[in-house]
């Protein structure tokens, strides 16, 4: 019993004579002239693709150019630029995005989109859509072939071979090994209708296990989904313009219109956005993107809007619109679960908008990078160098530890990495410092607090110890506070430890 037909509707666009359109394009050989592109395979020049004025002449693709020029003498050659050609079919990729977001290439020279369920939200119809975008590509000097499927290799046969049926696809459409393709056609067995009704488990038996299941795609009955070339969002809004947008000033404001849009559906989700793309359509199938990333989930309009300007603003290259956007995209890749909060009836919220560091990390994130900003977060060593690294903004943290109530900080808000060596005068070898020496500056101690003695820690030190370290906080006579320590005991560990300033408190 034969499998339903799929409900799915994939448009597939082959493009035949992309690598020569694309050197025409390019300037690099002449239009409506033969000439042919060329690889040397098993050591033999053969041609891997033709010009259209080359293949209305008979010529194929895989012939030695030694005979191609035997039918057309002196027939120009250019040799094969895969990397270049597979770069424009990428941008055909891109551009085909304005239609569905689930677009994937297909080979060197075809691109398969998944309409399904594009069509009421779109305006528009499958006929219209291989419209419009085969006159986009004839602009771009592209010859495109489209065709409809319920699966993504009946509409790829049907672009490729240029018929209107599954039933009258070539068995090449089923792309098999040779041998098997002989043996379909000694068989008798030339199209895809001679196929169709034939019990499919003789076939099995006979041509291999891969048959039923490429005939079974060709004619919709079995679906293999398309990987799209950039991840679909499924959190997304559009704007169509009536008139291709020329300026980028109104940018702003249509972005904005965009995240009111995305934040009733953020808001039925209880999410927030930690991402936003942006895509920028134009005329000539050019897709601009813009992102912005956010420290916590975010849904506010206004706030969207203030980053993306920032993402303008820190652009190295301005945003070039052409013959003019015709349509933008919001998509929201990340998001993420975010509460609704009540502000506080005790002060309105204000003392939470004076902590919230959130839009101003975000702002710096946009406008240097996410790898310029971070925080420290604290560690589990008693060292001071080793007790904090620094993490990315967004990481959850463990609080610092407090001080005791009325007590100063024991740490200093400011570390030195390594200690900046200093001189010092001590009362006696193993006492607090009374005068010390920085930069060729001399301060005077007036108070100070201490020792506290952290030693080295032992497994790390091939002799099992290490220079002790006696810290104390002092204050000069200015009222500036210094984290000062002498390194090693006096006696036993040095005769003659050196002092270290290793921080500068607040």
């Amino acid at each position: 019993m034969n499998k339903l037909p799929s409900e799915r509707r994939y448009m597939a666009i082959h493009l035949p004579f992309l690598p020569a359109e694309r050197r025409i394009a390019d300037g690099a050989a002449p239009p409506d002239t033969p000439f042919a592109i060329i690889e040397k395979q098993r050591g033999a020049l053969r041609i891997v693709a033709l010009s259209p004025a080359a293949a209305a002449l008979g010529l194929e693709p895989a012939m030695a150019l030694a005979d191609a020029r035997a039918l057309v003498p002196d027939l120009p050659a250019f040799p094969h630029d895969p990397g270049t050609d597979r770069a424009v079919l990428m941008r055909v990729v891109a551009a085909c995005e304005r239609y569905t977001p689930m677009v994937a290439a297909d080979g060197a020279d075809a691109l398969v989109l998944d309409l399904t369920g594009c069509f009421p939200a779109a305006g528009w119809t499958q006929e219209t859509i291989a419209r419009d975008a085969t006159a986009r590509l004839a602009r771009l000097g592209l010859r495109g072939r489209a065709a409809h499927g319920a699966t993504p290799d009946a509409a790829l046969a049907l672009a490729r071979f240029a018929v209107s049926a599954a039933e009258d696809l070539p068995v090449a459409a089923l792309a098999l090994d040779a041998e098997t393709h002989l043996a379909l056609r000694r068989a008798g067995l030339r199209t895809i209708g001679a196929l169709r009704d034939r019990p499919r488990a003789p076939l099995a038996a006979r041509f291999g296990r891969e048959l039923p299941v490429r005939l079974a795609r060709l004619l919709g009955e079995e679906d293999r989904r398309i990987t799209p070339h950039r991840p679909a969002g499924t959190i997304r809004a559009e704007h169509r313009f009536a008139e291709p947008m020329a300026t980028v000033s109104p940018l702003l404001d249509v972005i904005e219109h965009l995240a009111e849009r995305l934040e009733t559906r953020l808001a039925g989700r209880g999410a927030g956005g930690r991402r936003f793309d942006v895509a920028l359509f134009r005329t000539d199938g050019h897709v601009a993107r813009l992102t912005v990333t956010c420290g916590r989930p975010l849904r506010d309009p206004p706030a969207i809007r203030r980053l993306f300007a920032e993402r303008l603003e820190s652009l190295a290259d301005p945003l070039d619109p052409g013959f003019g956007y015709d349509m933008a995209r919001m998509t929201v890749p990340l998001a993420e679960r975010m509460e609704s909060e009540q502000p506080d009836l005790a002060d309105g919220g204000k003392g939470r908008a004076r902590t919230d560091l959130a839009p101003l990390i975000d702002r710096l994130t946009v406008r240097f990078g996410p790898r310029s900003i971070s925080r420290f977060h604290p560690c589990d060593a008693h060292l001071p160098e080793y007790a904090a690294r620094a993490v990315p903004p967004e990481s959850d943290t463990c609080p610092w530890p407090r001080p005791e109530p009325g007590e100063p900080p024991l740490r200093p808000l400011f570390l030195y990495d390594p200690p900046r060596r200093v001189s010092v005068v001590a009362e006696v070898p193993d006492g607090p410092p009374r005068r010390f020496v920085w930069r060729e500056k001399h301060y005077r101690v007036v108070r100070h607090e201490g020792p506290e003695r952290i030693a080295y820690p032992w497994w790390k030190h091939p002799e099992g110890c290490g220079p002790t370290r006696d810290y104390y906080r002092v204050e000069d006579e200015t009222g500036q506070r210094f984290w000062l320590f002498r390194h090693g005991l006096y006696g036993r560990e040095s005769d003659h430890p050196q002092w270290y300033l290793h921080g500068l408190f607040a």
